[in-house]
């Protein structure tokens, strides 16, 4: 039993290291590259564990915002890191109101087609005599 012990612990605590080394990002690992590390844990797995919880690991504090990036907590698609904030407020103002009145006129042009569409349905259906 203990000798199935000595094998178990190392071999979960490596896998556990692994899968966390593979899954963080690059810029909070501490002291070492991600994928040194995850050299590290496959040639030493027990050594390299360790290393990684003692050295490695990220530090769970939030991260802090870089100079044009913002969170939208009210919208969860919005809160991945990196997501650029708008530097100047007249700009993006600027940028929404052509996004509205491309908008619209991708709305007026499909309720024209729409129309048009309809007629051709109930134009082409009946058959016109000349007579």
């Amino acid at each position: 039993m203990i000798r199935l012990l000595f094998f178990l612990v190392p071999l979960v605590l490596g896998i556990f290291c692994l899968v966390e080394a593979i899954s963080a990002r690059d810029d909070e690992v501490r002291n070492l590259s991600r994928v040194w590390w995850i050299v590290l844990i496959l040639f030493f797995p027990f050594v390299g564990s360790i290393a990684w919880l003692a050295a490695g690991r990220p530090v769970r504090t939030p991260r802090r915002l870089g100079p044009h990036e913002r969170s939208a907590s009210a919208f969860p698609e919005y809160d991945r890191p990196g997501r650029f904030a708008a530097a100047d407020p007249a700009a993006d103002e600027e940028f929404l109101k052509k996004v509205r009145e491309r908008a619209e006129e991708q709305r007026r042009k499909a309720r024209e087609e729409k129309l048009r569409r309809e007629a051709d349905e109930t134009g082409s259906g009946e058959s016109v005599d000349p007579a």
